[in-house]
This record gives structure tokens, sequence and C-alpha cells, in this order.
């Protein structure tokens, strides 16, 4: 790997780039917070060539909103389930807006 790609891998939101230590500290909770959420299989890390855990930005934003939703009350599973759900109805939502798109404009909708 050269330099270039080296630092090209910092601005990609799903490089592995933190450890649980670093990612719990950054959103302000404990490993075994991260630990929960990817045994309710909201996250799952990767795993590194000692198997250590590493995560992305992009599931530390995740866990961040897990952690506020938890924060706020609501149980881990429920705060998981909610995740999912928002995620899920935003990508209809996208696909959706594609369809309206694509039938404004006269066009066969995108095979997604």
């Amino acid at each position: 790997m050269t330099a270039d790609d080296a630092l090209g891998r910092l601005d990609d939101d799903d490089y592995p780039a933190y450890t649980m230590g670093r990612a719990a500290d950054m959103i302000g909770t404990t490993p075994g917070f991260l630990r929960a959420l990817g045994e309710a299989r909201l996250i799952t890390p990767l795993r590194s060539e000692g198997g250590h855990r590493r995560y992305s930005r992009y599931q530390l934003r995740i866990a961040a909103r897990a952690r506020e939703l938890v924060d706020q009350g609501t149980p881990i599973e429920a705060a998981c389930r909610i995740i999912i759900l928002e995620d899920q109805l935003e990508e209809a939502q996208r696909i959706n807006a594609e369809y309206r798109r694509a039938a404004a404009e006269g066009e066969p909708p995108a095979e997604g």
C-alpha cells in the first residue's frame, strides 16, 4: 500500500480505523456498550489480524445514535430496532423519490 492509498482511507467512512477503546471514547460510552450493539446485530465491527474489533466512522455514527436513544431511556434492543427501521425507511424514501423522478421525466426506473 502506498502513502496515497493510506491517506485516501482516512476519508473512507467504511474503513475500520478505530479500536474498541478509541471508538468507545469517541462516542462517550463503554466497550461493553459497543459489544452489546454487536450482539444486537446493529453494527458488526471488522476484526484485525489479531482478532480485535475495529470500527468505522459510519459505525460510530450508528452507535452514537443508539447511545442517544438509550440515554433517553430506550432499552438497547428497542434502540437497535428503531435505528434499523429508520434506515429502512430512509432507503424506501430514496427509492420512491427515484421512481417519482423517473416517472416525471418519462424514463424507466433504475434497477436497484
